[in-house]
């Protein structure tokens, strides 16, 4: 079993940024697909963004349509950390944000939190003036 400890959420005004972190317990993390999904009161997880091992050190990337062009995701596979650098944040971006991780190679496109079977806690993002 994987561990992920999130860090780096908080309140932040309208159109800031904020950086999350997560960082991961096991040494083969160059071998894990990353994720970053988040959820809202009373809404479902939604998928945010992805770093999907392709093999070597060969990794695709991919963003939830509600994030693409604002949220970045990168990993640092010595550091055994994926961040999302988040910009111009929304009040609709507020939600508890999740890290997860799925380790070896995987075929399907890795979007949905189903396809993740280690979570972490979870870190809160609120958007507000």
């Amino acid at each position: 079993q994987v561990q992920l400890v999130e860090s780096g959420g908080g309140l932040v005004q309208p159109g800031g940024s904020l950086t999350l972190s997560c960082v991961a317990s096991e040494s083969t993390f160059k071998t894990y697909n990353m994720a970053w999904f988040r959820q809202a009161p009373g809404k479902e997880r939604e998928f945010v963004a992805r770093s999907k091992w392709i093999g070597s050190n060969i990794y695709s990337t991919d963003y939830g349509d509600a994030v693409k062009g604002r949220f970045t995701i990168s990993r640092n596979n010595a550091k055994k950390t994926v961040e999302l650098e988040m910009h111009d944040l929304k009040p609709g971006d507020m939600a508890v944000y999740y890290c997860a991780a799925r380790v070896g190679r995987v075929e399907n496109s890795l979007i949905d939190a189903s396809d993740y079977d280690n979570w972490g806690q979870g870190t809160q993002v609120t958007v507000s003036s």
